[in-house]
């Protein structure tokens, strides 16, 4: 099975004890290692306003983590973990490796797109050679009076 990248963004009542995030993120470090998989980054972004309210809270604490695994019952397992977590009000687990797949492939084909098309020449038009001399300005036309 190949490997998969996602990002886990959650957000933590605003009033949470340290040590009690500090539990909730070694939970999710200790399952991801249990099913095989690992926290590439782990990030604090700080207390932050919310743009409604959740759980009656208009501020909260958002972590940020980027995992790797090729077993899909994982992100299901982290996702039932921070589901019963008392701390966490919400959560949200993002597939990134698809959008990678897709941005790679646009690029790939876009440098065939250039490799097949031939080059244009860059020398500006100036240097270039006239094939046939201008033609002299063209009398105005003039109409008769009608009478």
């Amino acid at each position: 099975m190949e490997e998969r990248l996602y990002d886990l963004i959650f957000i933590a009542r605003p009033a949470t004890a340290e040590e009690d995030v500090k539990k909730v993120l070694t939970v999710i470090e200790h399952t991801c290692t249990e099913k095989g998989g690992k926290v590439e980054k782990a990030e604090t972004w700080g207390t932050r306003k919310l743009a409604y309210k959740v759980a009656k809270h208009r501020e909260g604490m958002y972590y940020y983590q980027q995992i790797r695994t090729s077993h899909p019952d994982l992100i299901a397992e982290l996702e039932r973990r921070l589901r019963v977590q008392d701390t966490v009000i919400k959560y949200q687990t993002v597939r990134l490796d698809e959008d990678l797949k897709r941005q790679k492939k646009l690029v790939d084909k876009r440098d065939k797109r250039t490799a097949r098309r031939p080059r244009r020449a860059t020398a500006p038009p100036a240097a270039a050679a006239p094939s046939a001399p201008p033609a002299p300005p063209a009398a105005p036309e003039h109409s008769a009076p009608a009478s």
